[in-house]
């Protein structure tokens, strides 16, 4: 047996008669896409059924799999206590996903119902399986639910997931649906409740247009920025779904789009199909990822270089990088500097100077890039495993000029460093999602320990930023 129905839900819990009421023709179209698509999983009569939700447990290194025996959650939150949905959990299959995620050495974290209650993560707060769920229950499937979270990890380690899924399926031989639950953007219009970007439906078409063209690929390559800019929900639920329907030719099915409230939401299908040796991705996508790496460290500057050494060097041996005799030029100098570590696309670690506290800026950088992988208290130490997935940037910092007021200030363009009571914030400029000297100076503030009110100094710095 194994992935016997693919599926994609949206989860307003407006769609939900008892919380939705007279404002339910508002989102008639998903209503009654999710009726279809309920039966339409029905019929492919599975034995257990996945729901993937980016409002259960979402952790930034690890998929989570819950391994609590039963499902329970109401509506409570959304002025509907009376609407209780309870569901069996599948713990052979689950079980069985986080042995196969293992031997696919994808991190997972497989959680009993203890550990859940200690992160504070119940089926009470995650609309994400309810709102699906309803459906089901309303189509009369009854079979037992494996509820999996979400993940900040890379996307083809998110694929590789979905693979692991596929994998443990066939392993136990039943017939399973997996449902991808997510909504699309949450800024399509000036009215919606996250806030209006152009990017929002430039993403919803994009990936609708992916959806209708059964383009699992194409998931994998939309732009991390563009979906953060859109205020994605459900990419993450879609790319594991197209994971477990790895080298399988797909019948692509949409059965509703709307954008209501300024959200997207979309009804779609995969009924998978014959399998196709030639469609199995994994390891390309993972080696392109491997050699998108090694192109862009082979391109790297002297200053990150000498940054992503020394934090290797360090996080293995625990002793400094020996610098280069005679130093490169472009190290002799004195600067302030910041050192910042990505890893899947997300901040792991920045730690700087305002101003130069070593003889040259080999020492300065040595220095901060230590710091940054080590001993930035945001985050646990890098482990020496993590080294290959961390990209690295240097700023170096200019001197710093007063400012008189947010009108002299361009987050594009300058760093701005805000003083008051013998407190600093500084904050380094272009920056994702900082587009106003507002945002950029309220940050600056609660890293300096100050309050919104507070009068505070104003400088700014240009900074030269290192690939």
């Amino acid at each position: 047996m194994g992935i016997v129905w693919g599926g994609i839900a949206p989860h307003p819990p407006i769609v939900v008669p008892e919380v939705g009421r007279s404002e339910i023709g508002k989102v008639s179209s998903s209503r009654a896409a999710l009726q279809k698509l309920a039966q339409d999983l029905k019929a492919a009569k599975p034995e257990a059924v996945i729901i993937t939700s980016p409002h259960g447990p979402v952790f930034s290194d690890v998929v989570a799999v819950s391994l609590a025996p039963r499902f329970s959650g109401s509506f409570s939150r959304f002025g509907a206590p009376g609407v209780r949905l309870h569901r069996a959990s599948d713990l052979t299959l689950a079980q069985a996903i986080v042995s196969e995620s293992e031997a696919l050495k994808v991190p997972v974290a497989a959680l009993t119902a203890d550990e859940l209650n200690q992160y504070g993560i119940t089926g009470e707060r995650d609309h994400g399986v309810l709102v699906p769920l309803y459906y089901l229950e309303e189509a009369g499937v009854t079979c037992p639910l494996v509820w999996i979270g979400m993940s900040l990890l890379p996307p083809e380690e998110i694929y590789a997931f979905g693979v692991a899924v596929q994998r443990a399926a066939e392993k136990v031989g039943k017939r399973v649906a997996f449902l991808a639950s997510g909504d699309l953007s949450h800024r399509l219009t000036r009215d919606a409740p996250a806030g209006y970007q152009p990017e929002g439906a430039r993403y919803a078409r994009m990936l609708v247009d992916k959806v209708r063209d059964g383009d699992l690929e194409g998931l994998l390559r939309i732009d991390p920025a563009l979906a953060d800019k859109a205020g994605e929900c459900g990419w993450r639920s879609f790319m594991m779904l197209a994971g477990a329907l790895d080298g399988r030719v797909v019948a692509p099915e949409v059965l509703s789009y709307e954008g209501p409230f300024g959200v997207g939401y979309l009804v779609a299908k995969w009924r998978p199909l014959e399998a196709m040796p030639g469609l199995r991705r994994l390891e390309r996508l993972r080696g392109a990822r491997g050699a998108a790496i090694a192109e862009r460290r082979s391109r790297e500057s002297t200053l990150v270089r000498l940054a992503r050494e020394t934090l290797e060097a360090y996080v293995r041996t625990g002793k400094r990088l020996p610098l280069p005799d005679p130093l490169p030029p472009e190290l002799r100098d004195r600067a302030g500097v910041f050192v910042s570590l990505k890893k899947n696309g997300q901040l792991r670690g920045c730690i700087g100077t305002i101003e130069p506290t070593q003889p040259n800026l080999a020492l300065e950088i040595q220095q901060n890039a230590v710091s940054a992988g080590t001993r930035d208290p945001r985050f646990w130490p890098v482990q020496p495993e993590e080294l290959s997935e961390i990209v690295y940037s240097v700023d170096v910092l200019g001197k710093p000029e007063p400012v008189k007021g947010l009108e002299d200030l361009d987050p594009k363009r300058d760093g701005v460093i805000v003083s008051a009571r013998g407190r600093r914030g500084l904050l380094l400029p272009d920056l994702e999602g900082i587009d106003s000297a507002e945002e950029q100076v309220a940050i600056a503030k609660q890293k300096a320990g100050l309050g919104p009110g507070d009068d505070v100094k104003l400088e700014r710095f240009e900074v030269k930023r290192y690939y």
